[in-house]
């Protein structure tokens, strides 16, 4: 039976999801069989397992780390918003219902036992077991039938160490004021601190790290620098999409929708230096020097089409097209860029249909089965294979259909519109495969010679070794029980 160590947060978005991927690396160049675990997270941007689920994109990244394939053990519990109150509960890799954020509380007792039973596979196949946290153990007034932060380190025996993020400010009474306020029994599952994010000469802050430790009691693991190779890893939220500054290249805009979903598509299109990818937040116009617009996937397309609108979006994408300007729909996006989308059985939100932007000669049903799946595929107009996987519901169909985007196992897949400049695709992470990501890209004037997988393995490996400089790595490894 392996040893577990939980890694929670002060805040949300302390950097915790980074910090457990450079330390599954690091143990796992240690010589241990080790696994990431997320019991519950909260997120759009999902990733197809092995065994044909779905889990947070995150714990995707932390397998990688580990060097294992995905699994749906991996993080037992995905909420997918799918409204601001509302979310799609996935237990296990299914979906087992969609409620309201009031109603989830009634809901979480009941998710307590398949978070163990998946946890305690892991610890069954491995030496390690890193766990992440969900938000804060310092939000006392979710603790009731808490599975996310202290309810499952309790119930699990799982040791936590907080992590304090200094570049908001404020981290001693992050800290300080988390222990204050944690009932005494959870207290004590904290074995100790560290600090993330830190910007400057880290011996400025000797005398605040005493203080914590005199304060709490507890011990200090070291204060983490910025790591600056971070925008080099997949993003766990879209708007963190951001390689460097460029002057020049090849134009992309990609439409942050509201319900944006599944955007790991952007991340290697944000490394290549002969490209500018933009995400395009709410209020701003469309750029006119734009030469590619993507219309992302959505959880709930509909909403997000409406959303789109409320931009003005849709009358500066019908103008960009005119200019002749071209556009990619990706699973929602393709949706949205035929003629109809009917939800009849209100699967995504109250039932009825919306008029598309008609951008294509397609419609879509959505249906109740969801296909949840990893493919092989061929594009079309360059003929470049690449691997990639589908995770949707809805049926799309239309004259348009007869100019696939692409063929997989030699059936047509996605629309192309009779000009050329219109493409729509179910089709996710294709532009991971560094092969037709240059075949795609040679097609607008741009050159391609970035190794994306390749750079996220050595960036996992350079957050290893920024960890195992500023951190008591061996520390935080044998607090593991």
């Amino acid at each position: 039976m392996g040893r577990a160590l939980m890694i929670q947060g002060a805040g949300s978005n302390v950097g915790k999801s980074m910090l457990v991927a450079g330390l599954c690396r690091a143990a796992r160049r240690r010589g241990l069989r080790v696994a990431p675990f997320k019991p519950q997270n909260m997120s759009n941007n999902a990733a197809v397992t092995v065994d044909g689920g779905e889990i947070g994109r995150a714990q995707a990244l932390q397998a990688m780390a580990c060097g294992l394939a995905p699994h749906t053990d991996m993080n037992p519990v995905l909420l997918k918003p799918e409204t601001e109150t509302g979310a799609q509960v996935v237990v296990q890799g299914r979906r087992v219902a969609t409620v309201r954020a009031r109603d989830y509380a009634a809901l979480k007792p009941s998710l307590m036992a398949p978070v163990l039973e998946s946890f305690g596979r892991l610890r069954e196949t491995c030496d390690l077991v890193l766990v992440e946290g969900a938000g804060s153990p310092a939000e006392v007034n979710l603790r009731a039938g808490d599975i996310a932060n202290m309810g499952f380190a309790r119930a699990a025996d799982a040791p936590v160490i907080l992590v304090g993020d200094i570049d908001r400010g404020g981290v001693i009474a992050q800290i300080v004021g988390t222990q204050a306020v944690l009932d005494p029994a959870d207290a004590a599952m904290i074995a100790g601190f560290a600090i993330n994010k830190f910007r400057g000469d880290p011996r400025l802050f000797d005398d605040g790290y005493r203080l914590i430790e005199r304060r709490t009691g507890w011990r200090g693991f070291g204060v983490a620098p910025w790591f600056p190779d971070a925008w080099r890893l997949p993003a766990e939220d879209a708007l963190d999409l951001a390689g460097p500054a460029r002057g020049a290249g090849l134009r992309i805009v990609c439409l942050a929708l509201s319900r944006i979903a599944n955007f790991d598509d952007l991340d290697p299109l944000a490394q290549e230096p002969g490209v500018r990818l933009t995400m395009l937040r709410a209020g701003r116009a469309l750029p006119g020097d734009a030469d590619l617009v993507i219309v992302p996937g959505s959880k709930a397309t509909r909403a997000d089409l409406a959303f789109l609108r409320a931009q003005g979006w849709d009358v500066d994408l019908a103008a960009h097209v005119r200019r002749g300007g071209r556009a990619l729909g990706l699973c929602g996006g393709y949706q949205m860029l035929g003629r109809r989308i009917a939800d009849p059985d209100g699967l995504e939100g109250p039932a009825g249909e919306t008029p598309g932007l008609g951008l294509l000669d397609v419609e879509t049903v959505m249906t109740g089965d969801k296909r949840l799946t990893d493919v092989a595929a061929e594009h079309v107009e360059t003929g470049a294979p690449f691997r990639g996987y589908e995770i949707h519901i809805g049926r799309t169909e239309g004259p348009d259909c007869a100019r696939p985007f692409a063929r997989v196992a030699g059936a047509p897949e996605g629309a192309v519109s009779a000009d050329g400049r219109v493409a729509g695709s179910y089709l996710h992470g294709m532009f991971r495969d560094d092969g037709f990501r240059a075949a795609w890209l040679a097609g607008f004037g741009a050159a391609s010679d970035l190794a994306y997988e390749a750079g996220v393995a050595a960036t996992l490996d350079a957050l290893a070794d920024h960890l195992e400089t500023h951190l008591d790595v061996d520390g935080l490894l044998a607090a593991a029980r």
